[in-house]
């Protein structure tokens, strides 16, 4: 046969057989497939898969969600340690009923079940669904926000680490009507400082598709009410105006106000969500007596005696004056000489209602002068840090004040801060006139040189944790930036050595800022005319931490003798602001900026000469207070607290205000008793100056 025609049947028959076999598929029927032609495939086909390529199935992947964490886990988050205790124990062997309590701040819930587990579970329940998660002090607290678990660090440039409480409610949809607050309000009087309002708690409702069973181990709780929420509720339907808008786009800032029970309550933010939230919060602090939970190390630390102001609505007031003031004022400036890294600024408050408060003075620098310009005559600014300009800024305000009673009509008299004291002997505040003090960030020295995120000793209990060099005296290093330690033996500064290169050593701002807090933020001069002055807050807008600003301005001084009549030791309020102001970065400049009320523009001054740009001394000079502090003794000498004749140097000006300098000389030595090193003084022959001098 020929072999072609022999192929030709080979091909045809195969393909029969591909057809058949295909058609056999459609039926289901398995097709027979010749053992020849699988032995001859690439692939062999699979036994037991009739004849069918072996194809591997996929496997599935599953995603495994962590479970929900239970109501126990839930409540350790926020209350550690706590501990149940078994009450009682009923019923057969073989259904026996257990009930469990556990106690948060005071306040006992207890939980039953067929187990002392599910038991502990629902005694916890009962502590979550409770409203006061926190046991009240003298002020009633809301959780406001959720409960932050990761570690604050004070030492980012990042803005919103501490708007824990306030970031949650940014985008936090209303509550259902799970759970509710029954606010009912309890007025003894009209005014303001009298209303009082309790908390309670509902009939709550657990719907099925809501909350699991009573038997089930999770727990689902709402969402958090905020500020504006709870003020809603309180006073319906009540407006939010947008006051002013500020900053530039990258540095938004926002201020809205809102008017509860005739009285317009502000707050401020990055946006306007924040600004809504901090006003309904600042009302609910100042009427209904409300306030968020705070971390302990960011909670504001009252002053001794009677408060006058919500704590946080006074510090965030304070820190937007203070921040439209300088925005306002640097306008006019190149942005080369409006950057600045630290901001201050002291307000004035005169009264009850903070949002009235007034900028007095705002400042910035970071720098020291330098020892080859020091002047002997009072002409340059030694320390151009800007807490220490702000409060010589403070004292210039001073002396304006008491200049108002050199004229004879009595109404400018009267707009002065001050009153003639008794039987004519010097002057002293009018009644509630205080000072506030603000700083972009935390002081440098012993309030800053520790990091504000570090564990406490009293979180560990352990004494052995705390350092031995936190409390110490710590001076400012020339022509840079950061402190060092006091020598141990005490530093004695000299003229001549200063001269001759000897690095010029100053206090850092935490040591002269606990030392206005016993010998008063007037300074010696004025003490002649009035009592001692003391801050009544000081603010920080970063880098707050409450263990560490306390023992800084304070607490490390420990017990001192007792201190000359009019003198005290004051302790006053110590806060940060919600809204964390951002830090700078970067090499500071060697500028400084000043302004005081009645200025008509900042003053620029070169940090390093203690000069402005034209080698002009300052108007914050020492030579230019003395001038008018000897116009003011020269006219107003029957009013003078200290009588004394004219001195003929600043040097005896200053040494004659006795009770002033004995008052530091118990601060010092407090110190050096405590181990915290000896106070290092400037030469003296920088102060040995008159007015006879050139002041060229």
């Amino acid at each position: 046969m020929n072999p072609t025609k022999v192929c030709i049947i080979v091909f045809c028959v195969s393909q029969v057989h591909v057809a058949d076999a295909k058609e056999k598929q459609k039926m289901g029927k398995s097709p027979t497939v010749n053992a020849d032609v699988v032995a001859k495939r690439k692939h062999p086909l699979a036994e037991g898969n009739s004849g069918h390529p072996y194809k591997p199935r996929k496997r599935k992947t599953t995603h495994q969600t962590l479970p929900p964490k239970n109501a126990l886990i839930q409540l350790n988050d926020i209350r550690q340690g706590l501990q149940y205790k078994l009450l009682s124990q009923t019923g057969p062997v073989h259904a026996p009923e257990f009930v469990m309590s556990v106690e948060v701040n005071g306040q006992l819930f207890k939980g039953s079940g067929p187990t002392k587990q599910k038991a502990k579970q629902r005694a916890a329940e009962a502590a979550l669904h409770s409203p006061l998660m926190f046991k009240p002090t003298t002020e009633t607290h809301v959780v406001i926000g959720r409960t932050r678990s990761d570690p604050l660090d004070f030492t980012t440039d990042r803005v919103d680490f501490q708007d824990n409480f306030y970031n949650t409610f940014e985008n936090c949809a209303p509550s259902g009507d799970n759970y509710h607050f029954s606010l009912n309000r309890i007025r003894s009087s009209g005014s303001l400082a009298s209303s009082e309002y309790s908390i309670q708690q509902s009939q709550v409702q657990k719907p099925n598709h809501a909350y699991p069973s009573p038997c089930s181990s999770t727990l689902i709780l709402p969402r958090p009410k905020t500020p504006a929420m709870i003020l809603n509720e309180l006073v319906p339907d009540l407006k939010y105006t947008v006051v002013s808008e500020s900053g530039k786009s990258h540095d938004k800032n926002f201020v809205v106000s809102v008017t509860v029970d005739a009285h317009s309550f502000q707050g401020s933010g990055r946006n306007k969500r924040l600004a809504k939230a901090r006003a309904a919060q600042a009302a609910l602090s100042a009427v209904f007596n409300i306030r968020p939970c705070q971390t302990p190390s960011l909670k504001p630390e009252p002053r001794e005696g009677p408060q006058l102001h919500p704590p946080q609505a006074l510090a965030d007031t304070i820190y937007r004056l203070v921040n439209d003031k300088f925005n306002k004022l640097s306008q006019k400036l190149t942005s080369q000489n409006c950057q600045r890294k630290v901001l201050a600024g002291v307000v004035m408050s005169t009264g009850k209602y903070y949002f009235q408060a007034q900028v007095i003075c705002v400042s910035t620098g970071t720098k020291c002068i330098e020892g080859e310009y020091l002047s002997d005559r009072g002409l340059a600014l030694n320390d151009c840090h800007a807490e220490v300009i702000a409060r010589r800024s403070l004292i210039r305000f001073l002396f304006s004040q008491l200049e108002l009673f050199l004229h004879e009509d009595q109404n400018k008299q009267q707009k002065s801060i001050f009153i003639k004291g008794d039987e004519g002997q010097g002057f002293r505040l009018k009644e509630n006139i205080q000072f506030h003090l603000y700083i972009s960030s935390s002081p440098c020295g012993d309030a800053r040189i520790f990091s504000p995120h570090e564990a406490t000793a009293a979180d560990h209990g352990d004494k052995t944790l705390k350092s031995k060099t936190r409390g110490q005296l710590r001076t400012k290093i020339e022509s840079a930036e950061g402190t060092v330690p006091v020598r141990p033996g005490g530093t004695i500064q000299t003229w001549d050595g200063i001269l001759q290169g000897d690095r010029l050593l100053t206090m850092s701002c935490s040591d002269k800022i606990a030392r206005w807090n016993v010998v008063g933020l007037q300074g010696s001069l004025l003490t002649y005319f009035t009592e001692p002055i003391y801050f009544c807050s000081i603010i920080l807008g970063s880098l707050y931490h409450c263990e560490h600003l306390c023992r800084a301005m304070y607490q490390r001084v420990g017990e001192v003798e007792e201190l000359p009549p009019s003198f005290t030791f004051n302790r006053p309020l110590l806060s940060g602001i919600s809204d964390v102001e951002a830090r700078h970065p970067g090499k500071a400049a060697n500028s400084s900026l000043n302004w005081t009320l009645g200025d008509e523009e900042l003053e620029l001054i070169d940090a390093i000469t203690g000069r402005d740009d034209m080698g002009q001394p300052s108007r914050l000079c020492k030579h230019a207070l003395y001038s008018r502090w000897m116009n003011l003794h020269c006219k107003l000498f029957a009013f003078l607290r200290i009588k004394a004749v004219t001195p003929s140097s600043y040097y005896e000006a200053k040494k004659t205000a006795v009770d002033y300098h004995s008052a530091k000389k118990i601060l010092f030595k407090a110190f050096h008793k405590a181990g915290l090193g000896v106070w290092v003084k400037k030469p003296k022959e920088q102060d040995q100056f008159s007015l006879y001098y050139s002041s060229q």
